[in-house]
């Protein structure tokens, strides 16, 4: 599903440079769940950027489901990520006056079409049947969070990328997004890649890659 060759990400600063990914090669097979953990700074989230087409290298090639796309226009990246990587963010990113299938039915939006019933049963999945016309002002947290997965779920793309997912939650609420992020990584085999700091979150996962000053010093599988 993914394959970095010497992925490097500069910075200009001024007249200085900071390099913050620094030769990065890395692997992740179709249906593998990863964690990338490293201190402040040691470029996870620049990394999870690259990986969804958000940003593009410095160097190196990213190769994205068989497909080359580290030298892609910013439309074509745009089409990539429309139709191949579902975002889970700390913040949630929803839009306050949305209720929770509104935001859901906007991720499909962005990839070119809306599907009311999808949406539905995405929110579903997430356990949130009985909140659909809910605000995100009138969910908890962790209620909020699942809205998001299902917004990143309903459009089945074959990569979903999670930035701190639990950050932003009690542990108990953080449990619970976790239960349900493996429940769906298994019933629909997506590939998983996210950043963590919190170790207990990180062995959700099968793999946990630790970054530290731009480049991988271990990788650990469990």
């Amino acid at each position: 599903m993914i394959r970095l060759e010497g992925i490097t990400k500069v910075y200009p600063i001024g007249k200085r440079e900071l390099t913050v990914l620094n030769g990065i090669d890395l692997s992740v097979e179709k249906g593998e769940m990863v964690a990338l953990m490293g201190p402040s700074g040691s470029g996870k989230s620049t990394l999870l950027n690259l990986l969804g087409c958000l940003d593009q290298p410095t160097a190196g090639s990213y190769y994205l489901d068989g497909r080359e796309v580290s030298r892609l226009s910013s439309g074509e990246l745009a089409q990539v990520r429309g139709q191949k990587v579902g975002f889970i963010f700390q913040s949630f990113n929803l839009l306050p006056r949305l209720s929770a299938l509104a935001n859901v039915e906007l991720g499909m939006r962005y990839c070119g079409g809306s599907d009311r019933r999808r949406a539905l049963e995405a929110l579903t999945k997430v356990g949130l049947a009985e909140r659909v016309n809910h605000r995100p002002t009138e969910l908890s947290g962790g209620e909020q969070q699942r809205v998001a997965i299902a917004r990143a779920l309903v459009k089945t793309p074959p990569l979903i990328l999670a930035d701190e997912p639990t950050g932003n939650l009690d542990s108990r609420s953080g449990e619970e997004i976790m239960t349900i992020l493996t429940s769906l990584h298994a019933e629909q085999g997506v590939t998983l890649v996210m950043v963590t700091h919190e170790l207990n979150i990180a062995h959700y996962c099968k793999r946990i890659i630790n970054l530290k000053d731009g480049q991988i010093v271990t990788e650990v599988k469990l």
